[in-house]
């Protein structure tokens, strides 16, 4: 799953969580159940405006055993030093936002820069990559300097692929394609090839009756 993928699913759960939390909590806020008639379940959290979020049974529960005070301390601190962690990650960029264009002013004209998303760059190198034969999945990231930007794919082939024909498909076709259509002098380019597992096939007995 890509980084995309992952910050996504992540951003989506927590957020039902939170809005799950806020809406029980707003329910029971302005004493809609009161209002509606309706009987909540047993159990069920927040159901009145005089209710507090833990009880003094469920404050006091634990607090006599020597796990308690420990667990109670290190789970928020995880969790915590988790959100940050996960903060900063994002933050911190693994290579340009976008790459810059040469454009060299002409007699007359003013000097105007171009700029181009890198995630542009990406999916159009992963979109013609993916075309190539015996290619199964591809992942592009473009990384260094805005005006010197560098690329870096990785390769799951498919088993029994031609490896040499492909890296000179793939240097002479997407990457030659991105340097000329971003009008760069030079566009270095690492590749990685990792061999996709074949698949057994599984081969069923025929039932004689």
């Amino acid at each position: 799953m890509s980084r995309r993928a992952v910050n996504r699913t992540l951003l989506a759960v927590v957020g039902l969580l939170l809005l799950a939390g806020g809406v029980l909590v707003l329910l029971g806020g302005l004493d809609v159940y009161r209002h509606l008639g309706v009987t909540p379940p047993p159990h069920w959290p927040f159901t009145s405006p005089d209710q507090p979020v833990l009880s003094t049974a469920s404050r006091t529960r634990w607090k006599d055993e020597t796990w308690f005070w420990p667990v109670a301390i290190a789970v928020p601190a995880l969790v915590v030093i988790g959100g940050l962690w996960w903060l900063f990650s994002q933050l911190r960029r693994g290579g340009p936002a976008g790459v810059d264009l040469p454009s060299p002013a002409a007699p007359g004209r003013p000097h105007f820069a171009l700029h181009v998303r890198s995630r542009a760059v990406e999916d159009a190198i992963e979109t013609e990559t993916v075309a190539l034969p015996e290619v199964d999945r591809v992942t592009v990231r473009v990384t260094g300097a805005a005006r010197r930007p560098e690329v870096h794919t990785v390769l799951r082939l498919t088993p029994g692929a031609d490896t040499a024909a492909l890296v000179d498909a793939y240097r002479t076709g997407p990457v030659e394609h991105a340097r000329h259509s971003l009008g760069l002098a030079t566009l270095p380019a690492e590749l990685r090839l990792r061999m996709a597992r074949p698949r057994k096939n599984r081969t069923k007995t025929p039932r004689v009756h």
